[in-house]
């Protein structure tokens, strides 16, 4: 779940695009906006929210607890608030993030082979 290189320039992201890469609905970004204060992505007049890296970085933090942890919301919301587990929460979601990266360049380079 690796945002697109072209896409690390950016500053922001749209709802969608968090969406996507994070595999959930943009309702459920809303919803856990909702949940967790330390969500909070800029809304322009219009009202069109605007993801920051830090924003997506806590995105992927929570979808690792509630998602791939199997935590209830109101587990997560703790864990983001002690502190001490959420850095380990995020060090386990970077980690899988990469081995997940890994994994799809490893597969990528095994069809090649299988090519010749």
């Amino acid at each position: 779940m690796a945002l697109n290189k072209n896409k690390d320039l950016k500053l922001y992201y749209t709802i969608k695009e968090v969406a996507k890469e994070l595999s959930v609905t943009e309702t459920t970004l809303r919803y856990w906006e909702t949940i967790f204060p330390e969500v909070s992505p800029y809304k322009g007049a219009n009202g069109v929210r605007r993801y920051t890296k830090d924003d997506i970085k806590t995105l992927r933090t929570i979808y690792h607890l509630v998602k791939e942890r199997g935590l209830t919301l109101s587990g997560a919301k703790k864990q983001l608030k002690s502190g001490g587990p959420k850095n380990s929460a995020e060090t386990n979601s970077e980690v899988i993030d990469r081995l997940k990266a890994v994994r799809e360049e490893l597969l990528g380079i095994k069809g090649e082979l299988d090519l010749l």
